[in-house]
């Protein structure tokens, strides 16, 4: 009786410690909990995980993320100043849901505007930052169609620049990761992503508190971008990026059922990435390559090259995959500055094209005169 009882205890034994196992990695990204969900690899693009990934559904205040990506290129061109004044209309000040309570007829700088849609989702900001650059919200959503139409964001149609419940607005997991990814292509916007908390001052000295909605930039190492939403249509959603070394993961979750579900589904599959998953550096983009190309006609005979930008391959972390690369020159003649394309280099792996890249000139050359030649052929003559 002894015995039974003390295999009965051992059999209850081993059976709960099999049940406190982790699960695999792929199995904790728990299913059915939100509605779609989409991981990519930002360098290559490369999916990771995806489930309803073109499913039209509404995203809430992700939508801004297509606001900033606009603003931010109009920075970029040189179309907006970051320490420009910007007034604020009746219109912008009125809007409802998440907002700053801009002061109607006052100007704030526009830095503090895309701060505020940033790390607060402010929708007076979104408003006010669309009507000085396209001159109110309708034009501004024409431009914010017409740049997910040359991402090729097929599942995506805007109607505001909020977010807020609208009849005929909707994207997709997918879009969403297209839209987050060319936001993070934009060095400015980092300026803003990782504050955690901060206030706007509106001009007659009131103060608004703001609180990253992204909490994840505060509790997951290497998160530093990324965008909430919420409304009852659309439930919790949230893109966010990460980045550990070389390799930089974009995920995407809509339609989540409680705001801890979107944060934990996107914090364990970019567990998941990083754990399983590595970025080759195949060519370093600011190292000039070995091989030279030849110039013809110049004062000198050959120049150094780079890479128009760095090449990576995302592979598994055990993988046994072949990766090499092939440069190819042009046909070049003097005068050459640096930056001119001058070849290109094709990465492969198990031979099949990876990546392609352009190859710059990294240095200058001048055409070789007519004394020049003369002095060469002096040099090089046989007396």
């Amino acid at each position: 009786m002894k015995k039974l009882f003390a295999s009965l205890i051992m059999v209850f034994m081993l059976t709960a410690l099999f049940v406190a196992m982790p699960a695999k990695a792929e199995q904790r990204i728990e299913k059915g909990k939100y509605k779609s969900l989409y991981a990519a690899d930002w360098h290559s693009g490369s999916v990771i995980c995806a489930e309803n990934e073109t499913e039209h559904l509404p995203i809430a205040s992700m939508c801004k993320i297509m606001t900033l990506v606009l603003c931010f290129e109009a920075v970029d061109s040189g179309n907006l100043n970051l320490d420009e004044e910007i007034q604020v209309s009746e219109t912008a000040s009125g809007m409802g849901g998440s907002q700053v309570f801009l002061e109607a007829g006052a100007s704030y700088k526009a830095s503090d505007l895309i701060e505020s849609i940033c790390i607060a989702s402010a929708n007076d900001s979104c408003v006010a930052m669309a009507e000085r650059l396209a001159g109110g919200e309708e034009p501004f959503v024409r431009k914010m169609n017409e740049k997910a139409a040359s991402l090729g964001m097929d599942d995506t149609v805007f109607v505001n620049c909020t977010g807020l419940p609208e009849s005929g607005q909707y994207s997709c997991a997918k879009d969403v990761s297209v839209m987050l990814s060319e936001l993070m292509r934009h060095e400015d916007y980092f300026r803003y992503s990782k504050i955690w908390m901060d206030k706007i001052t509106h001009p007659k000295g009131r103060e608004t508190e703001m609180a990253n909605t992204n909490k994840m930039i505060r509790s997951y190492n290497g998160c530093d971008a990324g965008k909430t939403g919420f409304t009852n249509e659309a439930g919790y959603c949230l893109a966010a990026s990460a980045m550990r070394g070389n390799m930089r993961i974009v995920c995407v979750v809509i339609g989540a059922q409680d705001s801890k579900t979107r944060f934990e589904t996107v914090k364990q599959t970019f567990d998941y990435s990083f754990a399983n998953y590595t970025n080759k550096v195949i060519i370093d983009g600011d190292t000039p390559f070995e091989e030279r190309c030849a110039v013809k006609g110049g004062k000198q005979s050959s120049i150094a090259v780079r890479a128009e930008r760095s090449s990576y391959v995302f592979c598994s972390r055990n993988d046994s995959d072949e990766i090499f690369y092939e440069a190819e020159f042009k046909k070049v003649s003097a005068p050459v500055k640096e930056g001119d394309v001058v070849g290109t280099v094709t990465v492969y792996k198990n031979n099949v094209q990876a990546d392609k890249i352009n190859l710059l000139a990294n240095e200058s050359v001048k055409k070789c005169s007519y004394l020049d030649s003369l002095h060469d052929l002096a040099e090089n003559w046989n007396f």
